[in-house]
């Protein structure tokens, strides 16, 4: 707390700790139904495909929602945004929970809650990416995007095997989980999260879209790349695990409980990774998360050549672990990148946008990777590969870490410039003193070229840059 406001923190805390539940929460949508869709199958008497809407049904209205939510976000508050949002998809679950008890039928039920749960996390992960970005600032941001991550992939770790032990009890015993958890999360936000006072509200939709549109003509390629390299990253993960729990079956006849273990492996080495990769990218390393990210992808097509070339179980677990280990570098990094790449204000949107790429990453990659198995082990590995290969290459060449990574003031006083900059005065600077603390210099990370590609110069005044302080004269 600063003069009475709510700023931008350099450590991590409880708030944030609460905020990590809505990744958390968001993440059950499927996985926890995922283990249990047999016994789904059977007590309603339903094909495989009925079946599979109760997926399809929550995935399709929520990568919709994603972009609606980043906007409302950017224009209400964060928080009144996720704490309905977390209400509604606790609804939802609920409305599943109850319709085998109160109908004789509750497929049509089942459905309708799934849909609402769809709605709804358009205003979960997304919107607390952009959260973490407003209270977080230089080198603990990056450490948020990492921790957030591995909230994510703690989520996937934990819930095929709540939803498996839930379902011991009854069938639907699953969908009650879904309001107990989101109300302690939306309990947990309203009592122990504040939003920065000073995070300027976004416009109306007309300025807003306007807004959106320059920001992608002054960072378009490089915001466009990212996105794309987290599609790849979310597409490879997601189709590679879901063939890799049917390879467990069929040849290895691993089934029940100790698959659920082994399907854990990979998934851990990404959460963990990305706890950890969120820690070290501090310091000088946040310099460097253009090179991060090139390297988790670059690995993350190294797994996926591994696999290709070797045999075994012990091979397709530590193939796909390598894979795993590239996504938990990867993903803080670029994370990071696009949280930085834009104010406040417009922030959710951006967000919004790259988690729709993302959902759609991982909903494509199941089937896309189940087709592949039908051309054999080559099409399987060797084709991911290249497109991974061929992203990192983008990447590579095109991502500038100088243009998306923006110089950051601390306060009210940021603001102010940024909705000066926003009207029409581009580079104005607020007359007067550098605000209490800031030196005269930016606080963040300092646009560092990579390569030859990066022309934009550093905007540190010569001081920063060397290190040297100036001392005014008394």
């Amino acid at each position: 707390m600063r003069n009475g406001q709510v700023v931008a923190q350099d450590r991590l805390g409880l708030p944030f700790a609460v905020l990590c539940s809505v990744p958390f929460v968001m993440v059950l949508s499927n996985s926890m139904l995922i283990p249990v869709l047999p016994l789904l199958q059977r007590a309603m008497d339903r094909n495989l495909f009925q079946v599979g809407l109760i997926i399809t049904a929550f995935s399709i209205p929520a990568g919709l929602a994603i972009p609606v939510g980043g906007y409302l976000s950017d224009r209400l508050g964060r928080k009144p945004v996720m704490i309905p949002a977390l209400i509604l998809f606790g609804a939802g679950g609920l409305l599943g929970g109850v319709a085998p008890i109160l109908v004789r039928d509750p497929y049509g039920l089942i459905i309708a809650g799934r849909i609402l749960q769809g709605v709804a996390a358009g205003g979960l992960y997304q919107v607390a990416l952009a959260a973490a970005g407003d209270m977080f600032r230089g080198d603990a941001r990056t450490r948020a995007m990492g921790v957030l991550e591995a909230s994510n992939g703690l989520g996937k770790i934990i819930s095929p095997i709540l939803g498996s032990a839930l379902a011991l009890l009854t069938w639907y015993a699953p969908f009650f989980a879904y309001p107990v958890l989101s109300g302690l999360a939306a309990l947990g936000l309203g009592l122990l999260v504040d939003e920065p006072r000073h995070r300027r509200r976004g416009p109306e939709l007309p300025r807003y879209l306007a807004d959106m549109t320059r920001i992608f003509r002054e960072k378009g390629v490089s915001l466009l790349v990212s996105f794309l390299a987290g599609f790849v990253a979310l597409f490879v993960l997601f189709g590679l695990l879901s063939v890799y729990s049917d390879l467990l079956e069929e040849p290895h006849g691993i089934r029940g409980f100790v698959k659920g273990l082994v399907v854990a492996v990979p998934v851990a080495v990404a959460t963990v990774t990305a706890y950890v990769s969120g820690i070290v990218l501090q310091g000088r390393l946040a310099r460097a998360l253009k090179i991060v990210l090139v390297g988790g992808l670059g690995i993350l097509g190294a797994g996926l050549g591994f696999l290709y070339l070797t045999d075994g179980l012990a091979a397709l677990v530590a193939g796909t672990s390598i894979v795993g280990l590239g996504y938990g570098l990867a993903l803080p990094a670029l994370n990071t990148l696009i949280t930085s790449s834009v104010p406040s204000a417009e922030r959710g949107g951006v967000t919004a946008l790259y988690g729709t790429v993302r959902f759609f990453g991982a909903a494509l990659g199941p089937p896309a990777f189940g087709l592949l198995v039908e051309g054999g082990k080559a099409a399987l590995y060797l084709l991911p590969a290249v497109g991974a290969a061929a992203v990192l290459a983008l990447a590579a060449w095109l991502l500038r870490q100088d243009v998306l990574v923006r110089q950051e003031r601390e306060g009210p006083t940021a603001d102010r410039r940024e909705e000066r900059v926003a009207g029409g005065q581009p580079g104005e600077r607020p007359a007067g003193p550098s605000p209490a603390g800031t030196d005269g210099r930016e606080a963040g990370i300092p646009p560092v070229p990579l390569g030859p590609w990066s022309r934009v110069r550093s905007s540190f005044p010569p001081a920063a840059r060397t290190g040297h302080r100036h001392v005014p004269a008394r």
